[in-house]
């Protein structure tokens, strides 16, 4: 199917891009792998389209302390990130997107704010408890992660503004992360996705987690309850399975199901894949 006409203006900066929306209505295109499949099936019409793939201020990763990364880095570039403090779950998570073209082409930013259930950096960030940095014409503003992500393709966005950065902590190293996912194989998109975020104490106890999970619910979800029956102990696989099973009581019956996998297979397979998360986190920690 084809998109219905739309008119198309391309930015050259955020505060073009800012001004061409206020003038066109119109909505923001990056890499365009989420936006573009929507509109061929007629999900999504907008009347005009502001492309801000090229505005190179939103391009790329620094260092300062944590890590900023622009809105325009590609899911590549992540997956690539070579600084040893760079999240280890935020990597891999990037690693496993789609295929090679998507990851080349594909945006965190246009990921992000797309917001898709089954995407797996919202599940990320949230478990990072990341910092999505917003702008609009009006100014800047700071998102927490876990309330970026409000429901089924929603989130804390402002039609007229743009999200230009996420910002994360580094990773020391009594700290690790990893990620997780089954992922339906024609889409490679999270049926479920777990991340796992650890500190570990010189006495090889856990002191401190963050665990995240995705694909089954509307938005990913922070499952405080499997983190806080980790700290104090040890991450053994006999205990990573004990706290991982407090996940499926913590989403309840808000979760999802499909032609591929019903509500409660997802329900089944989410302690597997957050015990795997928590054990490689909890690895990547010593």
């Amino acid at each position: 199917m084809y998109p219905r006409p739309f008119d198309y203006a391309r930015a050259g900066s955020v505060e073009e891009a800012l001004d061409l929306r206020s003038q066109t209505g119109g909505k923001f295109i990056a890499g365009g792998h989420s936006i573009l499949p929507m509109m061929k099936i007629h999900v999504m019409s907008p009347e005009a389209l502001v492309d801000i793939g090229r505005i190179e201020e939103l391009r790329g990763i620094s260092k300062n302390g944590g890590f900023t990364i622009g809105a325009l880095t590609t899911h590549a570039m992540v997956a690539s990130a070579g600084d040893a403090a760079f999240p280890g779950g935020l990597r891999e998570a990037a690693s496993m997107i789609g295929d090679p073209q998507v990851r080349n082409r594909g945006t965190v930013g246009g990921n992000v704010a797309h917001a898709d259930p089954a995407s797996d950096l919202p599940t990320v960030f949230t478990g990072l408890g990341a910092t999505m940095k917003a702008t609009s014409k009006d100014g800047s503003r700071d998102i927490a992660a876990s309330d970026f992500f409000t429901g089924l393709f929603e989130s804390a966005l402002e039609e007229d503004e743009i999200l230009t950065a996420i910002e994360v902590d580094a990773e020391s190293g009594n700290r690790g992360s990893a990620y997780a996912k089954m992922f339906n194989p024609a889409s490679r998109y999270a049926v479920v996705g777990a991340f796992a975020s650890v500190e570990m104490g010189d006495d090889g106890s856990c002191t401190s987690a963050r665990v995240a999970v995705g694909g089954l619910t509307p938005h990913a979800l922070l499952i405080d309850s499997v983190a806080d029956a980790l700290v104090g102990n040890p991450i053994t696989e006999e205990n990573a399975r004990k706290a991982s099973r407090g996940a499926v009581d913590a989403v309840g019956d808000d979760v999802m199901g499909d032609t591929y996998a019903s509500a409660e297979y997802r329900k089944r397979m989410l302690p597997v894949f957050v015990a795997r998360a928590l054990l490689e986190a909890g690895s990547r920690a010593d």
